[in-house]
């Protein structure tokens, strides 16, 4: 006669699968309580966040929104975060705001000044929505802008630390797309002033196109005054033809574009709750 064996009892689970599948468990209800308002009742969810491009023909141009879209995500979980373009690339603005529907929004213009496109064409395009829909300011000025700008010159070869003689021979031309607006001038020369504040030496304006003095000029007003160190701070989102061409100007360092730089990501969150907590703000 065969002797039985007992049966073996089954395995334990691991116990980091057991603590794993308890984290898995608390983070579900912790996120289902922040949907819930002090009152027992449902949140609403937050309005989506549409980073409003210019657009460009250069293709790095749509990679670094791209990317910078990312960055608000990875900061802000769980905030529908859209893009949408004013022209040249896809998607463009109008295309995103009808795939939204009924879902409100917060348009944030990726431009750093006030100008034809932040008064017109982002707020027409906010009125057609079907959606209640708001525009927030543009990006500058603002510290974080010029926090980006400073970090850009850095990386181009701008020295941490001058002597009083390299400080006096060493100046900055900020560099910008340029517009007609006279709004978009007070702007970027608010901008300038911030970021002489920061560097300590003379930060001039200068542009791309439609407004003086372009940067060649600027760089030749600097030079006449004794500043021979004349550095080139992009201020442009993105790489493009503008931006190429001030860099090009640079007798001696010039900044990358602003980018997909972390202060950007937070300035376009700060913009977003901004206009969510302002009851002025541009809405449809």
């Amino acid at each position: 006669m065969t002797a039985s064996h007992p049966s073996h009892p089954e395995p334990l689970a691991p116990l980091d699968s057991t603590a794993h599948l308890m984290h898995g468990i608390g983070d579900e209800t912790a996120r289902r309580l922040r949907l819930l308002s002090p009152l027992g009742g449902r949140r609403p969810a937050p309005p989506a966040l549409v980073l409003v491009a210019h657009g460009s023909r250069d293709p790095r141009a749509l990679r670094t929104v791209r990317t910078l879209c990312e960055r608000i995500r990875d900061l802000r979980p769980g905030l529908p975060v859209h893009l949408g373009h004013i022209e040249l690339n896809e998607p463009l603005l109008a295309d995103t705001l009808a795939a939204l529907g009924g879902t409100p929004a917060v348009l944030v213009p990726l431009l750093l000044s006030r100008g034809y496109h932040v008064k017109h064409d982002i707020p027409g395009a906010a009125a057609a929505a079907q959606a209640r829909t708001r525009v927030s300011a543009p990006l500058g000025p603002h510290p974080l802008l010029v926090e980006t700008l400073y970090d850009r010159l850095l990386e181009a070869g701008w020295p941490a630390a001058m002597d009083p003689a390299a400080r006096r021979a060493s100046a900055v031309v900020l560099a910008a797309a340029g517009s007609r607006d006279p709004d978009s001038a007070d702007d970027t020369r608010r901008t300038a002033r911030l970021l002489a504040d920061r560097l300590g030496v003379p930060v001039v304006p200068a542009y791309a196109s439609a407004a003086a003095p372009t940067v060649p000029t600027a760089v030749q007003a600097l030079t006449a005054r004794g500043r021979h160190r004349v550095a080139i701070a992009s201020c442009f989102t993105a790489p493009g033809r503008f931006a190429t061409q001030c860099a090009g100007a640079a007798p001696w360092i010039a900044s990358a574009p602003l980018g997909a730089h972390p202060a950007m990501a937070r300035l376009i969150l700060r913009r977003y709750e901004e206009s969510r907590a302002t009851r002025g703000a541009t809405a449809a």
